[in-house]
């Protein structure tokens, strides 16, 4: 009887017992996707933090930058400023150069006309034209002189020399067998020269040979007495 009942018992279901402890494949994928998800929205606030780093760098790379801007084109304006200023002073510098180049050859010309004053003064009173011939002579020597020592102007002669057309400007011409080549019988304008360089022709009266054989030279004064025309007219 007691062994009856024993196999009638029920016996515990096994298969209820064991869900809660063996895994089914689709709960050990379930916790595997769970996992995941956890893993992946864990880390996902340090790339927020480095845009967030990389942003406040950039803001101050673009305000460094801005600034050095500003620091050159400040010291831009400021070089073409000062540019400008020395263009203009050297302008200035140039012009005062060229207005004043003559400055100490007119400082020695006045006592020459100093000289001329007194000389006009004292020949009203003394009315002696003898004594006013000698003051203007004495003026001229002075003035000539002074420009040759300090200033290299040599009044030069040319009566009695040979004709050259690079010193000498033929106004009259006249032919003459005392003479061999063209020679120089009057000067009507002395030239000078400015440190052995011609700055003024004389104007001269040349002679030619009454012969043929100095044509070359009759041609010469005969071409500079034309340029003398044509440039008058």
């Amino acid at each position: 009887m007691s062994k009856h009942h024993e196999k009638s018992r029920p016996q515990p279901d096994v298969a209820q017992a064991g869900e809660s402890s063996v895994e089914t494949p689709k709960t050990a994928g379930a916790k595997k996707e769970e996992a995941s998800a956890e893993g992946t929205e864990e880390p996902k606030e340090a790339p927020k933090a480095d845009a967030s780093g990389i942003e406040i760098e950039l803001k101050a790379r673009i305000a460094s930058l801005e600034a050095e801007n500003s620091n050159l084109k400040d010291q831009y304006l400021r070089k073409a400023a000062e540019f400008e200023n020395f263009r203009k002073r050297m302008t200035k510098d140039k012009q005062d150069a060229i207005d004043f180049a003559n400055q100490s050859l007119l400082l020695d010309i006045i006592p020459v006309i100093d000289d001329f004053e007194r000389a006009i003064k004292s020949s009203e009173a003394a009315q002696d034209y003898k004594t006013l011939h000698e003051g203007i002579v004495l003026i001229e020597k002075r003035l000539v002189s002074q420009l040759e020592a300090k200033w290299g102007l040599v009044r030069f002669e040319s009566k009695g020399t040979a004709f050259d057309p690079n010193r000498h400007e033929a106004i009259m011409m006249d032919k003459s067998s005392e003479v061999s080549e063209a020679t120089v019988s009057e000067d009507f304008v002395r030239g000078y020269t400015l440190k052995d360089r011609v700055v003024r022709s004389a104007k001269v009266k040349v002679l030619l040979p009454a012969d043929d054989a100095s044509s070359k030279d009759a041609s010469a004064a005969e071409s500079s007495s034309s340029v003398t025309n044509d440039g008058q007219n």
